[in-house]
C-alpha cells in the first residue's frame, strides 16, 4: 500500500517543493529583521534606564564637579574632578572640616554673562550627570565655622581660633600661614564660615566681610559635601573633614551641643 507523505513530490496533489523554499527563505530575512530590532529596542533600553539611574543618582545621591581654581590646594588640585554628596547637609548634618560646594548667590565670582556656550551635547550629558558641573557659578571650599561658633584670627603663634580653643590645620597650603589678615566673627544661625586651603590664593568668607552677608555662606545655598576625588586616578580617594584637628573645640555659647 502506498504510504503518503505531506509535501512529497511523490504525491501528484503536492506542491514541487521549490515554493516552500523560497518562503523558508523569506521567512529567514524576517526573522533576522526581527531579531535587529530587537536587539536595537533592547540597547535602547539599557541606554534609557542608564541615563535615568544616572540622573536620579545626580539629582538625589551624587553630583560630578570640575575644579577650576587652586583655592584648595593641595587638597584639591586644578582640573580634578569630585563627586558631591547630596545627602549632605540634608538629611546628614554637616561639620567643622567638610569640603563643600555651594552656588554663588552672593556675588563672589566675577560675572560669565550667560553662560551658554552652545555645546548641548556637553550641557546634556552634564544634566543628566554623565560629565562633571564646569560652570563656574559653584565655589568650593572648606567649613571652618558652624552657626554659633565664634572663629578669629589669629593667636600670638598664628593659630585660628574656634570658641576659644585653637587649631592645627594640616591641610593648609604648605607654607602658607592660616590667615593673613585678622578677624573676629560670630557664625549666625543658617550660615557657616569657609575657608580654602590655599590660604594665600582663596577668596573666601575673609574677603566678604563688606558683603550683605559678611563673608558667610547660607547653608541652604550648599549642594553637599565634596566626598571623593575621581579624576585623575593617580589622585583618586576620598576627601577628608579632619576631625581630629576639632576634637577639642568646645560648644559656642549658649549651645548645649554642636558637631565637631
Amino acid at each position: 500500500m502506498a504510504q503518503d507523505f505531506p509535501d512529497d513530490p511523490r504525491d501528484g496533489n503536492a506542491d514541487s517543493g521549490e515554493p516552500r523554499r523560497n518562503a523558508a527563505h523569506a521567512s529567514g530575512k524576517d526573522g533576522k529583521s526581527r531579531g535587529f530590532g530587537a536587539w536595537l529596542r533592547e540597547v535602547l533600553t539599557i541606554v534609557v534606564i542608564a541615563l535615568l539611574l544616572s540622573f536620579l543618582i545626580k539629582t538625589f545621591l551624587f553630583r560630578a564637579f570640575f575644579i577650576p581654581s587652586g583655592s584648595m590646594e593641595q587638597t584639591l588640585e586644578i582640573h580634578d574632578r569630585i563627586f558631591v554628596n547630596l545627602l549632605v547637609p540634608e538629611p546628614f548634618d554637616l561639620t567643622r572640616g567638610d569640603v563643600v560646594v555651594f552656588k554663588d548667590t552672593q556675588g563672589w565670582l566675577p560675572p560669565t554673562g550667560n553662560g551658554d556656550d552652545g555645546n548641548f551635547i556637553a550641557d546634556a550629558l552634564t544634566f543628566v550627570g554623565l560629565l562633571p558641573d564646569e560652570s563656574e557659578q559653584h565655589l568650593v571650599k572648606r567649613i571652618i565655622g558652624m552657626p554659633g561658633d565664634h572663629v578669629t584670627c589669629c593667636t600670638a603663634d598664628g593659630k585660628i581660633t574656634i570658641n576659644g580653643e585653637p587649631i592645627d590645620e594640616p591641610y593648609v597650603y604648605p607654607g602658607a600661614l592660616p590667615s593673613e589678615a585678622p578677624f573676629d566673627v560670630v557664625v549666625p544661625e543658617g550660615k557657616v564660615w569657609v575657608m580654602g586651603d590655599h590660604r594665600n590664593a582663596s577668596a573666601d568668607s575673609r574677603e566678604h566681610q563688606d558683603g550683605a552677608n559678611e563673608g558667610f555662606v547660607n547653608i541652604e545655598d550648599i549642594e553637599g559635601k565634596a566626598a571623593v576625588i575621581a579624576w585623575p586616578l593617580d589622585r583618586a580617594g576620598f576627601i577628608g573633614s579632619y576631625p581630629e584637628v576639632f576634637k577639642n573645640v568646645p560648644a559656642p555659647a549658649g549651645a548645649e551641643t554642636v558637631s565637631p
